[in-house]
């Protein structure tokens, strides 16, 4: 079982920055965590994927991210961050953590990022 915490959401003006953290507490030596990442989902949208870290390789980051998002990892901790800066109001959205493993992909439970213009 995984379960997967995120913190770090609020609300920010237009061009400004936030740090989203998402702590996974693992149980049963079977879960292992490949690759960790950071999804959002805005108000009458579709889920998307903002940015991916695999287990090892470069991190993926979705087209809209512009350089201005940059997604990080301690495995140590087994946890994930997603450093925000340059925020406009098209990135108000819920973001979701995701943990991939052999038996599944896991979600935290989303924290709220509004950006007023």
């Amino acid at each position: 079982q995984v379960q997967l915490v995120e913190s770090g959401g609020g609300l920010v003006q237009a061009g400004g920055s936030l740090r989203l953290s998402c702590v996974a507490s693992v149980s049963g030596s079977i879960f292992r965590i490949s690759a960790m990442g950071w999804y959002r989902q805005a108000p009458g949208k579709q889920r998307e994927l903002v940015a991916r870290i695999p287990a090892t390789g470069q991190t993926n980051y979705a087209d809209f991210v512009k350089g201005r998002f940059t997604a990080s990892r301690d495995n140590a901790k087994n946890t994930v961050y997603l450093q925000l800066d340059s925020l406009d109001s098209e990135d108000t959205a819920v973001y979701y953590c995701n943990a991939e493993t052999y038996f599944g992909a896991y979600w935290g439970q989303g924290t709220q990022v509004t950006v007023s213009s």
